[in-house]
């Protein structure tokens, strides 16, 4: 490295779910990440609802907290959009057009494929390369979101003292982050597919990547809240008691084998309905691996049970377990915590591209 090469800056990577702001720091020392700073707060009821924010003064507090929960001097941050904000679509283009050029014939076209009036969007794209069949074309991926959904981020993260840098889509930082779980295929990931289903409060997302390419994605309603609903009904407890209590232990005998088995069940089932949405779309009938990811992952067994089930290796998504920690970082909190912070952690290596 020169000596007047400048360093990147850094870039927070700031995982805005329906439950909490998780914040995550990542430096890199060689070829390794080391984690520089962590924080998860939790949101208040309501504030973000099915991945869109309703309170942007609650979620704007929220990440002010995270910031100094987290010690960092970072300003600068990444944010995410869930899929069903976003259209994607995969469009040709003459190949050898500046960006400038590609810009100006894409706005032209942009109608053709975005259902909403350009003023109402934010409109990106990214080429791929070389169109399969044609040299003279290229493959370019056009992503488009409302502009409400960007100006509601923008303004939550400038309510917490940060500047978004970046906005993209979830579906690609776990594309991003999936390189980190590599290590847990057996024999490598090269020309593998891996399933990453993230089980969150109350979205479930499956990704699956080839060769580290997403090549297929979905989400729908379902998560951990339905648990905590049925702890509450059961037990007779508040939402936040039902909440506390599932996380810290403390619920009667009965509560594994009657409420979290059958739960657990219930997971299996809808990981391999996720699989036959994924098998009935296109060429593939099989996956390599299973990573579970999201809050639900961390519950003890899971893995075991979805891959008795599936009978396909499963493992806890751990993007973290060839990584340095700071000092200022808790070795605990953060394996405890490691499956739902795939979104946070694709957000963060943002700063190394």
């Amino acid at each position: 490295m020169g000596l007047l090469t400048r360093k990147k800056p850094a870039i927070l990577g700031l995982d805005i779910s329906s439950t909490s702001v998780k914040l995550l720091e990542l430096a890199q020392e060689g070829e390794k990440y080391k984690v520089q700073s962590l924080a998860i707060e939790p949101l208040p009821d309501n504030a973000v609802v099915d991945k869109n924010i309703q309170d942007v003064e609650a979620v704007g507090n929220t990440i002010l907290k995270a910031v100094k929960r987290a010690g960092t001097k970072t300003k600068n941050a990444a944010v995410a959009v869930s899929g069903s904000a976003v259209i994607t679509k995969i469009i040709t283009m003459p190949a050898g057009l500046s960006d400038d050029e590609l810009e100006a014939q894409i706005e032209m076209e942009a109608d053709q494929y975005i259902p909403y009036p350009l003023e109402e969007i934010n409109l990106d794209f990214e080429v791929l390369g070389e169109s399969e069949n044609n040299p003279e074309t290229v493959d370019v991926l056009l992503a488009a979101s409302r502009s409400e959904n960007i100006e509601l981020r923008s303004a939550a993260l400038a309510l917490g003292g940060l500047t978004p840098k970046i906005v993209d889509v979830e579906a690609y930082t776990v594309e991003n982050s999936s390189r980190l779980i590599a290590h847990q295929l057996e024999g490598g990931a090269e020309d593998k597919l891996i399933a990453i289903i993230d089980i969150g409060a109350t979205m479930t997302s499956l990704n699956v990547v080839e060769n580290f390419h997403l090549i297929y994605t979905r989400e729908q309603s379902f998560g951990g809240k339905q648990l905590t609903e049925e702890i509450m009904r059961r037990y007779g407890l508040a939402y936040d008691e039902a909440g506390r209590l599932k996380k810290e232990g403390g619920l009667p005998d009965n509560y594994i084998p009657e409420v979290l088995e059958p739960f657990k069940e219930t997971i299996a089932q809808q990981v391999s309905r996720f699989l036959q949405f994924f098998y009935t779309s296109g060429q593939h009938n099989a996956v390599d691996m299973i990573a579970l990811a999201g809050g639900c992952a961390s519950i003890p067994g899971i893995d075991e049970l979805v891959e008795s089930h599936l009978d396909t290796p499963t493992v806890i998504a751990n993007p973290f377990a060839e990584m340095t920690l700071s000092s200022k970082v808790n070795p605990q909190a953060l394996s405890n915590d490691a499956p739902s912070l795939m979104i946070a952690c694709g957000l963060a290596m943002r700063s190394f591209d």
